[in-house]
This record gives C-alpha cells, sequence and structure tokens, in this order.
C-alpha cells in the first residue's frame, strides 16, 4: 500500500509539473520532493526484495521482475508498476478460463491507458517550447500518442526533438505489445465460443439432425 501511494503521488506530481504552467511555488518545491521520495522508495523496495532473495534465485527475481527493477530507474515504469500490484486482487488469483482472460484483458487496457498517458506527458514536456514544435498542448500529446500506437501516422503531429523521437520509439515498441496482446484476447474469445457451440451441436451429442 505505501507504494500505491507513492505511486499515485509520483504521478500526480509529475502530471502537474507538465501540465501547470507557471508552476505555483509551493508546488515547485513540494513536486521534486515527491519525484525524488518515490524514486527512492522504489529503488529501496527492489533492493531490499532482491537481497532477500537467496543468492541461488537473484537471476531468477531479476528476470521474473523486469517491471520492479526498471521503476527503480526509469519513471514510466515507476507509473506501470501501479497496475502490477493491482494483481494481488483476489478474482484475479482464479484460473478458470474467464478470471484468465479477464485478467490479460484488464491489464492489456490499464497498461495502453498509463502507457499513453505518461508517454503523451513525456512527449509534451519534450517538445513544447522548441523550435518548430507542433505538440504544444496535451490535448495534442494525446492524439499524437493515441495515432502512433494504432499505427495510422496521419503525419499532423510528430516530435521534432531528439528526446521526443526517443519517446516516440518507445510508444512504438509498445504498440507492438499492445496491439498483440489485443488480437491474441479476441482470438481467444472466438476460439472459446467455436468450441462452446461446437459441443452443444445436436450431431455431436448424438441427437438427430433436423
Amino acid at each position: 500500500m505505501p507504494l500505491v501511494v507513492l505511486g499515485v503521488g509520483f504521478l500526480v506530481a509529475y502530471s502537474l509539473s507538465v501540465l501547470v504552467d507557471p508552476l505555483p511555488a509551493w508546488l515547485a518545491v513540494l513536486i521534486p520532493i515527491v519525484l525524488a521520495v518515490t524514486w527512492a522508495a522504489y529503488l529501496a523496495d527492489y533492493l531490499v526484495r532482491l537481497a532477500l532473495t537467496p543468492h541461488g534465485g537473484r537471476l531468477r527475481y531479476v528476470a521474473t521482475h523486469v517491471i520492479e527493477m526498471l521503476s527503480s530507474v526509469f519513471p514510466l515504469f515507476r507509473a506501470l508498476r501501479l497496475v502490477v500490484i493491482a494483481r494481488t486482487l483476489p478474482y484475479f488469483r482464479s484460473r478458470t478460463g474467464a478470471a484468465v482472460r479477464l485478467e490479460v484483458t484488464f491489464f492489456a487496457a490499464a497498461y495502453a491507458a498509463t502507457f499513453v498517458y505518461f508517454l503523451a506527458l513525456a512527449e509534451l514536456q519534450a517538445e513544447r517550447g522548441a523550435a518548430g514544435a507542433n505538440i504544444t498542448s496535451f490535448g495534442q500529446a494525446v492524439w499524437w500518442a493515441c495515432v502512433t500506437l494504432a499505427t495510422v501516422g496521419y503525419g499532423d503531429t510528430f516530435p521534432v526533438t531528439v528526446f521526443g523521437r526517443v519517446i516516440a520509439v518507445t510508444l512504438m515498441a509498445g504498440g507492438v505489445a499492445i496491439i498483440g496482446t489485443a488480437s491474441a484476447i479476441v482470438f481467444s474469445f472466438i476460439n472459446e465460443q467455436i468450441a462452446i457451440r461446437h459441443q452443444d451441436a445436436p450431431g455431436d451429442r448424438g441427437e438427430p439432425l433436423d
């Protein structure tokens, strides 16, 4: 729960630092403190968990807790860590087909929303004020992120700074994973419905066909 609270505080603080311009004096002091405390807490949490892991299992821990490791370094994954913590919800512990599909759907949607929101903020922060920039408002940044994620590419908004283009590449790479997951969910649901209807068909139960 402390990490959840800090994670929410991090998102709020970072959002305010980008969207509120100019910042009131008290926010200009408070926001860096919140960001620093969040980073220190996430880093300490990861290092303590790693230290408590038996020596022979540490490499496996690192390999199976990638977002936790990255959240201690990169702000984007600090936001995504909030979604990971939601896996402790009781319903998601069920192994039924419906529960697994709901889990994948929920996390795919949550990851996508958090991913788009955070990268839109980062893109706005990188582009706003740059010479020739055309992403100068949060609305334009969200529009650009959605268009890029969907691989539509209208070309009406695009990054002009080096860091902005790095963010764009990150969004493109994440978009491939998000779209792939969405496609897998749809195909899984269709296959399950076909299997159910096949089992319920009269001819499959030895019943006469009309």
